[in-house]
């Protein structure tokens, strides 16, 4: 037995099921270690960044960590955009990088690289084996940091001579693993005689906040306090539809987001951090806390929010009577032959979407005027672009597949951000997964060609302009998807879009639509 069998076992052990993988010849005795071991599925994809996002999208949804197998640093590096969306979501992950065995590094081959280094900057904690011997203490270890409490993700470095060793570490039995932190009893006391006392208060909620749970005790202290509700803009998860709590997402530019708060008198932050500007514009600030607003924090990312929330509805003295909440929406008319745009999307996925479907959003502009569509639509949950590093959506819709395949999953795509990882459509096909993938093809870096009016850089030139455009030539979705074994449509008008949602639902399996707009 190679040592790395021992490895595959523990992980086993400790929950880890799922490995997303693209390996080279460093990783081989790991590749043979999960062919003779029960209990862990191998996932083949066609990109680092494919399986970082998968691995990010699994742990959103299934809670618990997956594993990635990547070769060597700049494998590694081919990943880490993925990575830090996983960071940023606190999702965890279980990164284990290959490297080159130990005698060999010393040679300074062309492969050899600082791999650690390499995953440093993304990873909440990097463990590097340096005896065949601890590779299963160092495996408990990996998982242990991915659940924090503040989750995140745990990098292994694992060289090759280590896993090819016939020494057997013993394979270890499942430990239990960190949850989040309990928030103190004077904290709960004092953030709810401040939301006693406030005229005008705002929760600002994130994370694990946004789960129903979390949504449901905001609500009962919203009715009992007056307090408005508000999210994070980019939420890992959220929890939406018919009969669940809908907070307001705080806007995404820094003075509407300003506006949208300005006359609060607190602020509660619960699951989060005080908000600030996604990026620095000359002239505005970057903390978008009101100067009236006193801040107060309920919990952290790393605190358990949820039972925080619901300790402070006790502490408030409320039922737990059902909240009036509205029912699911009648979908608004359809104007089949109107030029599509986002809001025609929405309308056709309060119409046609399954109850508990999962949306991937990484489409930017065109996702926010898919999202207030649905609000109050079949009950699904909503993955954000968490850490803004475009590209996510089709690789984080594998993993919510693997995770819940039960379950429509959907990726909300803009067309540069799909062009980044778009390889994930193969392991959509070849995993057979019941994916719909919406490409919104504006042809443009759209939110890109906002940025650059908002910055301040001046009125654009023809480089300028040509350097966000993605027209000179135009990609073909339909021919790529077919190429990657996704059958494919293309719709530039409402009815059109509507009629292929149905029969991308009828059909099941990988699908990519095309949205003209």
């Amino acid at each position: 037995m190679f040592a790395a069998e021992s490895l595959v076992r523990t992980l086993i052990n400790q929950g880890v099921e799922v490995c997303f993988t693209n390996p080279g010849t460093s990783e081989m005795h790991m590749v043979a270690a999960l062919d003779r071991t029960e209990g862990m599925q191998s996932v083949l994809c066609l990109f680092e960044g494919v399986a970082t996002g998968a691995a990010d999208g699994y742990a959103r949804m299934a809670d618990k960590p997956a594993c990635t197998l990547l070769h060597l640093g700049p494998g590694a590096g081919n990943g880490l955009a993925n990575l830090h969306n996983a960071r940023r979501a606190h999702a965890p992950v279980v990164n284990i990088v290959g490297d080159h065995a130990r005698d060999h590094i010393k040679l300074d081959a062309p492969l050899t690289s600082d791999a650690a280094g390499v995953c440093r900057p993304m990873s909440r904690w990097v463990g590097c084996v340096s005896d065949a011997a601890e590779l299963s203490t160092m495996a408990v270890e990996a998982v242990r940091q991915s659940y924090g409490p503040e989750r995140g993700v745990a990098s292994l470095i694992l060289p090759a001579d280590c896993a090819w060793s016939d020494e057997e570490p013993d394979v270890l039995d499942a430990v239990a693993m960190p949850g989040p932190t309990p928030v103190a009893d004077d904290r709960i006391a004092d953030i709810a005689a401040a939301l006693k006392a406030a005229d005008k208060p705002v929760i600002l909620l994130g994370n694990d906040a946004c789960r129903e749970a979390g949504l449901t005790a905001a609500g009962r202290i919203a009715e009992a306090t007056g307090a408005r509700l508000f999210m994070d803009t980019f939420v890992p998860r959220i929890a939406r539809g018919h009969g669940r709590v809908s907070p307001k997402r705080l806007a995404y530019f820094g003075e509407q987001a300003i506006e949208e708060l300005g006359d609060a008198d607190l602020l509660v932050i619960a699951g989060s951090k005080p908000p600030v500007a996604f990026f620095a514009y000359p002239g505005q600030p970057g903390e978008l806390t009101p100067d009236s607003a006193r801040s107060e924090t309920l919990a952290g990312p790393a605190d358990d929010v949820i039972a925080a929330l619901e300790a402070v509805a006790d502490a408030l003295d409320i039922t737990a009577t059902p909240l009036d909440l509205p029912d699911m929406s009648q979908a608004p008319k359809l104007f089949p032959d109107e030029a599509l745009n986002p809001g025609y999307v929405g309308i056709s996925l309060l119409r046609h979407m399954p109850e508990d479907s999962v949306i991937c959003d990484d489409a930017t502009t065109s996702g926010m005027g898919v999202f207030p569509w649905i609000e109050h639509g079949p009950r699904h949950d909503w993955l954000c672009l968490t850490g803004g590093a475009i590209g996510s959506g089709m690789p984080q819709a594998v993993g919510a597949a693997l995770a819940c395949p039960d379950r429509q999953v959907f990726a909300l795509c803009g067309d540069g951000a799909a062009a980044y990882t778009l390889q994930a459509l193969w392991t959509q096909a070849r995993e057979k997964q019941n994916v719909i993938n919406v490409v919104f093809a504006n042809h443009s870096y759209l939110v890109l060609n906002v940025e650059l009016a908002r910055v301040g850089a001046g009125d654009p030139g023809p480089a300028a302009q040509q350097m966000l455009s993605l027209d000179n030539p135009k990609m073909d979705w339909v021919k790529l998807a077919e190429g990657f074994g996704v059958p494919g449509q293309r719709a530039a008008t409402a009815g059109e879009f509507d009629d292929a949602l149905k029969r991308a639902l009828a059909a099941g399996g990988p699908q990519l639509i095309v949205a003209e707009i």
